[in-house]
């Protein structure tokens, strides 16, 4: 947010970069379900045939949405 508000050449800088890294995000999270999508497209196609090819995948897909560890104050300790 500051990098916005600061009128200097770098901080312009900055915040062009911080844009472009949250236009990339959004493509990878695109790119990430479009995958998903067409794997379940494949596995139906083929009626289980390849059932153990598609169980790996799953997995990948499955590897990227572990649980975020929230950060700041917590009323009870862990």
């Amino acid at each position: 947010m500051l990098s916005s508000v600061l009128g200097s050449p770098r901080a312009v800088q900055v915040n062009v970069e911080i844009m472009r890294a949250f236009v990339r995000m959004r493509g990878l999270l695109l790119d990430l379900a479009a995958l998903a999508a067409r794997v379940e497209e494949l596995e139906n196609r083929c009626e289980g045939r390849f059932g153990e090819v598609f169980e790996a995948l799953r997995e990948l897909l499955r590897a990227g949405e572990s649980p975020v560890e929230r950060i700041g104050f917590r009323k009870d300790p862990p």
